[in-house]
């Protein structure tokens, strides 16, 4: 299947073997694991506990969502606007230009139509509709973060894309230019030609693969944006890690961060975030405007799908955070940012449970979690 992607050979695998994080044949996390994270006496959910367990995992009815078109049509009175378009999807403009974070408008994070975690909330914007690009960044290859489908559209535009070692394999065989793909490294940096427009690679703690046999062949990694006037950090998919307080010290500080607060879980959470975790991660980087993401959008835990929400509503002023949660599609300037609202509490207040979708097979046993 296409969709699976690529593995890195050449002059690509040669670069990734000479990473420091590199270790035998697959990348490693390097950091120690803090382990109060993972709780070891807490059972991996099995196939049928995702498909068929837990309660409120997908909401009743649509979350109110916002047309974006006519705001981006104007540039951003502050320098720097940032619009939720489900789960980590954002668009950032920054100074002038924008950057597209972990594009998916797939049906599902899986390499198949028929099977796999399913949206249940559509993206408040077509993808042909997005205004031009200056550069869409990919933090790893998990499905829910690049999807097969939407990277095959975007490849028909003249965007530049910026991404961890390795995943640039995925974009070529999908149609990518080589010439408009930058892999880095861990604290690597690239700078857009003619422009004061800076991304760099910095640590996360996770892990990747998009098949049964390239666990950690690809490099997983968070990003720092930044311009002349502002700057960003993105987390894509990470645990809580004290490597935190080193990109504070080394690229910090942010107007906006964006941490992944869904898909959480006792017996990997050395892996995701959620959102107690997030607030810790946030005073790792010290502060600011926190919009949190990976959630909202695909049910890939078996908590109930407004949790994250709920927790940081409840704990996010207690600790002090700048909690910045527009609706989807909803364009937001963290310096104007109005008083958050719990919007999310209009959707549904009834309990649901997911169903195992009619004539599929399911296998045994799948690795967990799958994002």
């Amino acid at each position: 299947m296409k969709a699976f992607g690529k593995k890195p050979n050449g002059l690509r695998l040669e670069r990734m073997r000479a990473s420091a994080l590199w270790s035998g044949d697959a990348f490693r996390n390097v950091h120690p694991m803090l382990p109060r994270l993972r709780d070891h006496d807490a059972a991996s959910p099995t196939v049928t506990d995702f498909l068929c367990g837990g309660d409120r995992r997908v909401p009743q009815g649509p979350l109110p969502s916002t047309n974006p078109m006519a705001a981006w049509s104007q540039r951003p009175t502050t320098g720097l606007r940032a619009t939720w378009l489900g789960h980590s999807t954002v668009l950032i403009e920054i100074d002038g230009f924008r950057v597209l974070l972990d594009p998916v408008w797939g049906s599902r994070a899986s390499p198949s139509r028929l099977i796999g975690p399913k949206r249940f909330q559509p993206v408040p914007v077509p993808l042909r509709a997005l205004p031009p690009l200056d550069v869409v960044l990919i933090s790893h290859d998990h499905y829910d973060h690049l999807d097969y489908p939407t990277i095959r559209e975007l490849a028909l535009r003249d965007v530049l894309f910026v991404t961890s070692l390795g995943v640039g394999a995925h974009l070529e065989s999908w149609g990518v230019p080589p010439e408009r793909i930058t892999e880095l490294d861990w604290w690597e940096s690239h700078t857009l030609p003619n422009a004061d427009l800076i991304l760099t690679a910095a640590p996360s703690q996770h892990f990747s693969g998009r098949g049964l046999h390239d666990g950690n062949a690809t490099l997983w990694s968070s990003f720092v944006i930044r311009s002349q006037h502002h700057a960003v950090f993105f987390s894509g998919d990470t645990g809580l890690t004290t490597e935190y307080a080193a990109i504070r010290e080394r690229l910090g500080s942010f107007d906006l961060v964006m941490l992944e607060v869904g898909a959480f879980h006792p017996s990997w959470g050395h892996i995701h975030l959620g959102p107690e975790n997030a607030l810790e991660a946030l005073a790792l980087l010290g502060g600011g405007a926190f919009l949190p993401v990976h959630w909202g959008t695909f049910s890939l835990a078996m908590h109930a799908w407004d949790q994250p929400a709920e927790t940081l509503f409840s704990l996010g002023p207690k600790r002090g955070a700048q909690l910045v949660m527009p609706r989807l599609g909803e364009p937001v300037e963290p310096a104007q940012a109005k008083p958050l609202t719990p919007w999310w509490r209009a959707v549904d207040t009834a309990p649901s449970r997911l169903r195992v979708e009619p004539r599929v097979t399911l296998p045994k046993s799948t690795p967990w979690p799958i994002d």
